[in-house]
């Protein structure tokens, strides 16, 4: 029997969780539904879900508080966060964004949007790996072993941030818009705005360290990785 995807709905409105998880169940996820960090966090600690539906107003810990919590221990590090809020402005969704969820929706939302952005997160979990190793410059990433080193010192990078430097450096030295880089990463949802692309893009510098300067910004046009970035740094 195929195993259904575990989904922890961390909600403190009882209608509305209740409302998530029918209709989770109906289209073939296994819900689990909390109302506060703390309960949140012994069902984490019990049995690792697939994705977390995460309110940003709780009672005591806030949902922000807790998704930086979760991104900074390896066992939830991998695990995808989809921020529930009701703050529509643009601060308050990329606040959510650089606290580690990997996507935002806004309440009141459609079943439907819900549902494909739940796919969405779970497919960049899991992305189509080819099982090949590319090197640009003095950075290699093996997706077979799923290992990214620079300069032989190996670097910690996120799920969603794997995919979008497989993909630059598979097509390094090119641009590539916001728009292709949402196609190529994210697939066909639709529902992804091009701000995500940016705060993924400010991620992977983080993880990359000395490497960063590889990530190019190009003004008006998107991003490329380029094998020239830290070498003019060393020469400078």
């Amino acid at each position: 029997m195929r195993k259904l995807p575990r989904v922890l709905v961390v909600e403190d409105e009882p209608a509305i969780a209740e409302l998530i998880a029918v209709n989770l169940r109906h289209n073939g996820f296994a819900p689990t539904v909390v109302f506060d960090g703390e309960a949140a966090q012994r069902e984490v600690d019990a049995v690792l879900p697939d994705v977390i539906l995460l309110d940003w107003m709780l009672p005591g810990q806030s949902g922000v508080a807790l998704a930086r919590q979760w991104r900074k221990h390896e066992r939830t590090k991998p695990v995808p966060i989809l921020m529930l809020t009701a703050r529509g402005d643009e601060p308050d969704k990329v606040q959510g964004l650089d606290a580690g969820a990997d996507d935002y929706i806004t309440k009141p939302f459609s079943t439907q949007e819900l549902l494909a952005r739940i796919r969405a997160v779970l497919r960049r979990r899991a992305p189509e790996i080819v099982d090949d190793a590319v090197t640009v410059g003095d950075l290699t990433l093996d997706a077979a072993t799923y290992r990214v080193s620079f300069r032989g010192h190996e670097l910690k990078v996120g799920p969603t941030e794997f995919k979008l430097l497989h993909f630059l450096m598979k097509h390094a030295e090119r641009v590539h818009t916001r728009g292709t880089l949402l196609d190529r990463i994210w697939g066909d949802h639709v529902f992804i705005e091009e701000r995500t692309v940016d705060v993924h893009v400010k991620r992977l510098r983080e993880s990359l360290g000395e490497a960063a300067a590889m990530v190019e910004t190009v003004r008006g046009a998107g991003y490329r990785l380029t094998a020239q970035g830290p070498t003019r740094s060393a020469a400078a």
